[in-house]
């Protein structure tokens, strides 16, 4: 999986606005787009369209004027990394742009589609674990926090 500038960047917006989200509930205060660019050096031009990525998406909300800006419209720990992803990219996995489990090989290559699910369904597997409010408070989840433990975990091959 090669992770683009614009998940990183998205992914850095979200959890900048989850540390804005209130504790207590109810709706968090705006935070302007230069403000997230500043905090987080993201190219305010370019965060711009993530933002309205994620807005589409219906994880950020915003209002306009000299009071505006934008919050996350749920709760940071209902908000995944996957989510985040689908957002601004779409699909975590797929291949030519079709979903894995919609190939059509021949029956002698349905071992690569399978192979291909595996890899969609692992991907899952962290991303739809890891949540906005787990970056934030900098923890992982302990089956997910042993898979970066992992000796070989950056090795190259």
């Amino acid at each position: 999986m090669r992770t683009t500038a614009k998940v990183d960047y998205a992914m850095r917006a979200a959890i900048e606005l989850a540390r804005a989200y209130p504790d207590g509930g109810g709706r968090p205060g705006p935070i302007t787009r230069q403000a997230i660019a500043d905090a987080q050096d993201i190219p305010a031009k370019f965060l711009e369209h993530i933002l309205s990525d994620l807005k589409r998406s219906r994880l950020v909300a915003s209002v306009r004027g000299a009071e505006g800006g934008y919050w996350l419209s749920r709760d940071p720990t209902e908000i995944t990394m996957a989510d985040v992803i689908r957002a601004v990219e779409g699909p975590l996995a797929d291949v030519r742009g079709v979903r894995p489990d919609s190939l059509d090989y021949p029956d002698d290559l349905a071992v690569l589609q399978r192979a291909w699910i595996a890899v969609r369904a692992n991907l899952r597997s962290v991303l739809e674990r890891v949540t906005i409010a787990d970056l934030r408070d900098g923890r992982l989840a302990p089956e997910v926090d042993i898979l970066a433990d992992a000796e070989d975990a950056w090795a190259h091959r």
